[in-house]
């Protein structure tokens, strides 16, 4: 379990809450995936579980099932939206770990041969690109 409890104030908690606006690709009982809105990558992504947790040292253990079948199915879709060559998931835990955002999350990115991921903690992507891409995902979605 982690030492630090969770924090009901965190960006994802006010985004699963509707107190934050978010681009959402897919959403059902137990997950939400959204747009990363400092992407490293085109079409990087992000699958939240609605149950509060920190992260994988306290998440319960059906909701990480829950997360990682979510993870697939959004690898899936970039892959199909981007014709990507192949998928990047990443899962960081405590700071030391490189989390920022103190609520699990699973970043799925598309990848291509030969070109590197952006840094962490990027630029803010321009609203209308991440709707284009979201665009994208949502139809690999509706037609997997």
């Amino acid at each position: 379990m982690s030492s630090v409890a969770y924090d009901p104030n965190n960006v994802f908690a006010k985004i699963l809450r509707g107190e934050l606006p978010s681009h959402k690709l897919y959403e059902d009982a137990d997950t939400l995936a959204i747009m990363d809105i400092m992407p490293r990558g085109e079409g990087h992504c992000l699958v939240l579980p609605k149950q509060p947790a920190r992260n994988i040292l306290d998440v319960e253990p059906e909701s990480l099932a829950a997360v990682m079948r979510s993870a697939q199915k959004l690898a899936r879709a970039v892959k199909k939206a981007f014709d990507a060559e192949g998928v990047t998931v990443h899962q960081f835990n405590e700071s030391a770990g490189g989390q920022v955002v103190f609520h699990l999350h699973v970043h799925v990115i598309p990848r291509f041969e030969g070109v590197a991921l952006k840094a962490p903690g990027g630029p803010m992507e321009k609203p209308e690109i991440l709707a284009a891409n979201a665009e994208r995902i949502r139809a690999a979605l509706a037609n997997a």
